[in-house]
């Protein structure tokens, strides 16, 4: 769960992006696939496998039950794991970016062993040891980049989606309409900077994944009414940062910086998902279904 702490004049959010799940129906095109990933498809049978083996812990099974998850968000997690080890996969390719068996091992010790990972954990030990790899190369994705990553945005408070909406058309378009929405204080903000190596769990929200001229709307918490527009008007891997800021970011942090670092390839090679399971949503870097995406994205104009 990413947490989002933006400023808009007066207005402090202090939210969540909470990734619900809610079961689909199946379609005929994407037969045995449960995703594609550019070109590279997921097949089901990879995916009823790890369900299978997280299914078959029924204790912890029926926890998350009792807090009100389901059978079908387990395999829309599944799914999307897939699809983000996929995109890893890519950009460690690209990048030259290798981690070693030994690293996994050191990794997984580290973290109390492997067999008290499996027993917290709805893994088997396969999908344990490929999840460790992921974070470990998502953790050196965003360290190549946070210690100069700094996005700046145009910032609007929304009370509700359509509001949220209308000022998102009106900040792609720009204009006298998109000056408009400045005029109060209390709920807008031009020029707002964040620095991954202050504010690493604002680098890793949707500001950091959409390049210069995007607009996002988004409600950060489904708990709460407020909605966050942003313009995104400069974006710089060249930032200057403090080292002992950048030292003090945490694991979990960089592998959550480090997937969003992501969406830039994804969006790229593009996310293709079967019906059964959901969509691909790039606000949430998950599946999620048709009905729980957070918010849109509307890409730059084109001068």
């Amino acid at each position: 769960m990413s947490v989002v702490r933006m400023q808009v004049g007066r207005v402090v959010a202090a939210v969540a992006v909470i990734g619900a799940v809610v079961s689909g129906c199946g379609g005929p095109s994407q037969a045995g696939t449960a995703a594609f990933v550019g070109d590279d498809a997921i097949p089901l049978e990879r995916v009823q496998t790890q369900l299978d083996a997280a299914l078959a812990k029924k204790d912890l099974i029926a926890q998350l039950t009792a807090q009100g998850g389901s059978t079908a968000g387990v395999a829309r997690s599944i799914v999307t794991r897939a699809v983000l080890h996929d995109l890893l996969a890519l950009r460690a390719a690209d990048e030259g970016i290798v981690v070693t068996d030994a690293q996994v091992d050191a990794q997984i010790a580290q973290n109390g062993g492997a067999d008290a990972l499996l027993d917290g954990s709805l893994y088997d030990l396969p999908t344990l040891r490929e999840r460790v790899r992921d974070d470990l190369i998502a953790a050196q994705l965003a360290q190549r980049e946070v210690g100069g990553l700094a996005v700046t945005a145009d910032l609007v408070a929304a009370t509700s989606r359509e509001k949220a909406d209308a000022a998102a058309a009106a900040l792609q378009a720009g204009g006298a309409q998109a000056d408009a929405l400045f005029s109060d204080p209390r709920t807008s903000a031009r020029g707002t900077t964040f620095d991954a190596a202050s504010s690493p769990d604002n680098a890793s929200t949707v500001l950091f994944g959409v390049p210069v001229g995007t607009v996002v709307a988004f409600q950060p918490s489904p708990q709460q009414s407020t909605w966050i527009v942003a313009r995104v008007v400069d974006r710089r891997t060249d930032a200057p940062s403090d080292p002992a800021a950048v030292s003090s970011i945490s694991q979990s942090q960089l592998v959550a910086i480090g997937e969003r670092l992501l969406q830039p390839t994804a969006d790229q090679v593009g996310i293709r998902v079967n019906p059964r399971y959901g969509v691909w949503d790039p606000i949430q870097l998950r599946i999620v279904g048709e009905d729980q995406q957070v918010g849109s994205i509307l890409p730059p104009v084109a001068s």
